[in-house]
């Protein structure tokens, strides 16, 4: 409303700073349309833009996830003579972060380095955050080596964000050199590096290990957070500790910071794993009197368990509950079902589910398929299973690991293992 009373009512004339505030309220609320009304009526006043207004709208665009625009922008910065700002690369390298376009970050960030912009602290910790997100480590490690070379010094937030790409691939060893980097680099470990610490033991299946670097963390003085103790409920979960995994759930019940519906549900999966149906459903209801709303990941959770235990009747009305309720059942409830009915030899039963998709709008990905295939399978029905993955393969859905194994799993002589083996190959190969 203020956009348009300033563009078109008002008698007063703004200026360029006006005219940037306005940019930049426009794009905080993703109003990019509002943005280019404010662009073209610079243009008819001949209000000529400043290297602030070229940044704003690099924010605006990344804002809202046009990049194409923000590309444009950062060009006709530099045609108009104003050197490449390393603010604008970095809000355009992070934008594409967030949506794991890990490809273009990197063309972004090595063209902001052939235009002569130097690379800041923030550049190299987004890049160590976008190669670890994507599980490249190796990578992660070449940014912070390049950092070093150019005498760009470090922050806790950089050693954060190295410790948190080892981590998310359980590389407890690496994590914790990283850590000790970090301190002899004078830096107090805050929350977050425990945090990473934690996560790459949990990640790697040594609750021991987290619950270790948990203690010393308070030790230290350093309070844990909401994520400390999610992450310890996640690392006692994943060893199927589900006793330890309570324990550290009710010490966060006592803490100011109370469980968040991440903490309920890395408690349901841990109950789960260990097949306590009387103590997750008592969860759920724990988390309904609390005030919190089971979402379609919680149910999900509850799904899986029942299928995990073969109590398919609960899993129907949990079902008809989803679909007539809030939290609508999503792909990857599906893929439970589709799972769960595949390895009780249910087989019609996967073909109704998967062929129901279409009718939810719903579009199976390759977790879908390799259930589906797997149903199949199990029965030694090689040339259904074919059928099937060449149909996967029609949709644009590419194999993975797990795909190969369960095709391989459906075979019965060499002929048919040298067939699928080819196929993979040829498959793979065309992908590359």
């Amino acid at each position: 409303m203020i956009c348009e009373w300033i563009l078109d009512k008002s008698r007063f004339r703004p200026d360029i700073m006006c005219y940037n505030l306005l940019i930049e309220a426009c794009g905080k609320t993703y109003q990019c349309e509002k943005v280019e009304r404010v662009c073209l009526r610079m243009k008819q006043v001949s209000c000529v833009a400043t290297e602030d207004t070229y940044v704003l709208l690099v924010e605006a665009y990344c804002m809202s996830g046009i990049f194409e625009k923000a590309e444009v922008v950062l060009s006709e910065m530099r045609k108009h003579g104003f050197p490449s700002r390393v603010s604008a690369y970095n809000t355009f390298i992070n934008a594409l972060a967030k949506t794991r376009n890990i490809h273009k970050a990197k063309d972004v960030y090595e063209k902001m380095k052939r235009e002569g912009c130097q690379p800041s602290t923030d550049t190299y910790t987004i890049m160590i955050n976008v190669y670890g997100k994507a599980r490249h480590s190796h990578l992660a490690l070449e940014i912070f080596n390049e950092m070093k070379s150019t005498k760009c010094k470090p922050n806790i937030c950089t050693y954060t964000a190295l410790i948190n790409a080892y981590a998310r691939e359980g590389n407890c060893e690496k994590a914790e050199k990283i850590f000790e980097l970090l301190q002899s680099a004078g830096h107090k470990p805050d929350v977050y590096a425990y945090n990473a610490v934690m996560e790459s033991y949990s990640q790697r299946g040594f609750p021991a290990g987290a619950a270790e670097i948990f203690s010393l963390m308070q030790h230290m003085g350093c309070e844990p957070d909401q994520a400390s103790y999610n992450i310890l409920i996640d690392a006692y979960g994943r060893a199927g500790l589900h006793d330890d995994a309570t324990r550290v759930f009710q010490d966060l019940e006592l803490t100011r910071f109370k469980p968040t519906i991440k903490s309920y549900m890395l408690v349901l999966s841990a109950y789960g794993k260990s097949g306590k149906v009387a103590e997750s459903e008592k969860l759920m209801s724990q988390m309904r009197q609390t005030g919190f709303m089971p979402d379609t990941f919680v149910f999900n959770s509850m799904l899986n368990t029942y299928g995990r235990l073969g109590i398919y009747d609960k899993m129907e009305v949990l079902l008809k509950t989803m679909e007539g309720g809030v939290c609508k059942p999503d792909i990857s409830t599906y893929n439970i079902l589709i799972n769960v009915n595949a390895k009780a030899g249910f087989s019609d039963k996967v073909e109704e589910l998967f062929a129901s998709l279409k009718t939810r709008d719903l579009k199976p990905d390759k977790v879908t398929w390799t259930a589906r295939i797997g149903a199949f399978a199990r029965k030694k029905q090689y040339g259904k299973c074919m059928e099937i993955f060449e149909q996967m393969l029609d949709a644009g859905c590419s194999p993975d690991a797990r795909t190969t194994k369960v095709l391989l799993s459906s075979c019965t002589t060499k002929d048919q293992r040298k067939e699928v083996t080819s196929l993979l190959k040829l498959v793979l190969t065309e992908a590359v």
